[in-house]
């Protein structure tokens, strides 16, 4: 298997230290606590995802301690694939990746995939722009749809492509009763300088939000994580695995939000409801609100309660003078 491996990424174009003799069985013996067992998987990994659209990321890890990080975001990768080898998707994902069989395993099923992508794509006649599938494509063609608009000519111009998109929208608004769509959230004429600026503030926006939708799902994986703790719970852990990888599967970490999002908002997006106003609490009524909890203990913790402590000096006072007669030096010599 390992020498499998080896001609499977020579064919990839890996030239990474690991085609090396023993250098693959090196890394492979090490599994998720190897930096560069993990650095292989993410060369593959980033490799697929030029031809697939993925939503899980597997990062390269630097010490062996961050091994855990590893499994659960290839945990969630194998999971968005559809891995068949159970070995490799069931059971304590803290155990997983970190025997050299299971290792060669994962490596051989990453490299099948990459290799099978690249093969469809070589397989499938190279298509002109429009038909490539693109996002714009997909986007004019279901507008053009959702109007029902017949196939466009080929000779059309961009205005006039246009131009019938808004005629037909004005036909289609003028059969539905008044406000019925709303006045725009954006009503400011916008040229090229404020396109990009907004797209600037969007990136960033969806650049930050990434991060904190990172960090809310590592809080999610290591919460869920530790519910395997106890004895009861190692005994369901294939159980809990089954249950809960499809679902973390379907949440991504990168923001969807765009600049038309921005331009298609209405008006009544710029309304804050409450949380617990009727409306909201429609859709997030649960059996568990209406659970109470009991009377627990006074934990304390209130500010006012709190004896302020002791100073670190002692308060400044004024300096005494020094007693009156009698002292050391105090008396006459007398004479005999």
């Amino acid at each position: 298997m390992e020498n499998d491996v080896i001609v499977s990424l020579e064919d990839l174009g890996y030239q990474g230290p690991l085609l090396e003799d023993g250098a693959l069985d090196s890394a492979a013996s090490g599994g998720a606590a190897s930096p560069e067992f993990t650095k292989l998987c993410a060369w593959i990994v980033s490799e697929l995802r030029l031809y697939l659209r993925l939503e899980e990321n597997v990062h390269a890890t630097n010490c062996p301690s961050e091994a855990e990080g590893f499994q659960l975001e290839m945990s969630g990768l194998l999971s968005e694939l559809a891995c068949p080898y159970a070995v490799l998707t069931s059971g304590d994902i803290t155990q997983r990746f970190l025997r050299r069989t299971d290792s060669l395993l994962l490596l051989t099923f990453l490299v099948s995939e990459l290799e099978a992508a690249r093969m469809i794509l070589v397989s499938k006649p190279q298509q002109k722009a429009q038909d490539s599938g693109s996002p714009v494509f997909q986007e004019l063609k279901g507008i053009c749809m959702a109007l029902g608009m017949s196939k466009p000519p080929a000779n059309i111009t961009m205005f006039q492509f246009f131009s019938g998109i808004e005629k037909k929208l004005r036909e289609a608004i003028s059969r539905v009763p008044p406000n019925h769509v709303g006045e725009p959230l954006m009503k400011k004429q916008l040229g090229p300088v404020h396109m990009e600026k907004i797209e600037a503030v969007n990136q960033a926006l969806v650049n930050e939000y990434e991060v904190r939708r990172k960090m809310l799902l590592k809080r999610l994986d290591v919460t869920v994580q530790s519910f395997s703790w106890s004895d009861r719970a190692k005994t369901r852990s294939e159980k809990l695995g089954r249950v809960y990888q499809p679902l973390r599967a379907a949440l991504g970490a990168r923001s969807k939000v765009s600049v038309a999002h921005l331009l298609a908002a209405r008006q009544d997006f710029s309304k804050i409801l409450r949380t617990s106003s009727g409306k909201i609490r429609e859709k997030t009524a649960c059996a568990i609100n209406k659970v109470l909890m009991g009377r627990v203990p006074d934990r304390g913790g209130r500010p006012c309660e709190i004896e302020p402590p002791p100073p670190e000096m002692p308060s400044w006072q004024k300096r005494q003078d020094a007693p009156q007669g009698g002292g050391h030096y105090s008396g006459g010599h007398g004479g005999g």
